[in-house]
């Protein structure tokens, strides 16, 4: 029975562990539950880039940093499905469409919908990031048939309140608990490399693990520092500013033992990371990365590189689950 009842010093001995035994039960834990030479292709999308009044420390799209982002309006539909279909051709199985809101407004819930319902029906998983929630909101997007809704608790409890002021922990739980009721998975994960200590990483796994039930999907994403931002100039050449990768990869296999039966997704920040490290991320369990050339506003390590670093690896693409229902249904 998978367990939600971590404690914070069985997860910080996990931390602890020699680096091979703890890449050995992570990988080990990892073959129970999936294939290991899988990993499914994503694809993030922004439909609606800059302009959100959140002061995340982290982001360049909030109205706080000092990026010269040019904030825009919510995509066309078409032109969204048209990204899908694009992202489809290149190999990803589920496509992630993000907006940079506080909240959604109900004006754009319309559109929004069919985003979702024409994603769908070209048989890839969907994924939206909108900010906070409300229920109706969320029972919205359940009925359009929305497979994953992304809200990142993003640190440690204990640490929130230094990344973020604009809204508090408990405002994130909210918005998945909505999310839960509604029907739809949980994408929730975080960011390390924020000058956070292992303790708060320990944290932050375990506020994922210890929830009633766990994400079905759990992004860990390093920081891109960006200038213009908290985080990017407090952190601008200081040792602090690049999570060491075997402290990273620590963090991956630690959140694929404590939850076995989730997605782990390795996200942001591996434009930056060798390919030695991305393969002991795989050995540590991680089995999803978002591919193309940009994750939002960020850059990305490209669908090339990645075909390239797959074939070496001897690593394949996952078949997306939504093409593999709708085959059975035929």
């Amino acid at each position: 029975m998978t367990r939600t009842d971590w404690t914070r010093d069985e997860i910080a001995a996990l931390f602890d562990l020699p680096f091979t035994e703890l890449l050995f039960q992570a990988a080990t834990v990892h073959r129970a539950h999936f294939a290991a030479d899988e990993v499914q292709m994503s694809t993030l999308l922004s439909i609606k880039t800059g302009g959100c009044p959140e002061d995340c420390g982290y982001c360049n799209q909030s109205t706080h940093a000092e990026t010269g982002l040019k904030a825009t309006k919510l995509m066309d539909v078409r032109a969204v499905l048209q990204a899908a279909a694009q992202a489809k051709d290149n190999g990803s199985s589920r496509f992630c469409m993000g907006a940079a809101w506080r909240n959604p407004k109900d004006r754009d819930m319309p559109a929004i919908v069919e985003m979702v319902k024409g994603v769908r029906q070209m048989g890839m998983e969907t994924c939206m990031t909108l900010g906070m929630l409300t229920e109706t909101q969320a029972d919205m997007l359940a009925e359009a048939g929305l497979d994953y809704y992304n809200h990142n608790i993003d640190t440690s409890p204990e640490r929130y309140g230094e990344v973020i002021t604009t809204r508090t922990f408990a405002d994130r739980l909210e918005t998945l608990d909505h999310v839960r009721e509604a029907g739809i998975n949980v994408c929730c994960g975080g960011i390390v490399g924020m000058g956070e200590t292992r303790g708060d990483r320990v944290g932050f796994i375990h506020a994922l693990a210890t929830l009633p039930k766990h994400p079905e999907s759990v992004p860990v994403n390093a920081l891109v520092p960006v200038k213009g931002t908290v985080l990017g100039d407090m952190l601008h050449d200081t040792p602090l500013a690049k999570i060491d990768e075997i402290e990273f990869v620590r963090t991956v296999a630690v959140a694929r033992i404590t939850m076995p039966e989730s997605m782990v997704r390795l996200s942001a920040g591996r434009e930056s990371m060798s390919d030695e490290t991305q393969a002991l991320c795989f050995m540590a369990g991680a089995n999803s990365i978002f591919t193309g050339d940009k994750l939002l506003t960020t850059g990305n390590a490209g669908d090339d590189k990645d075909a390239a670093l797959f074939a070496r690896l001897g690593m394949r693409a996952m078949a997306g689950e939504v093409k593999a229902e709708l085959e059975a249904a035929e």
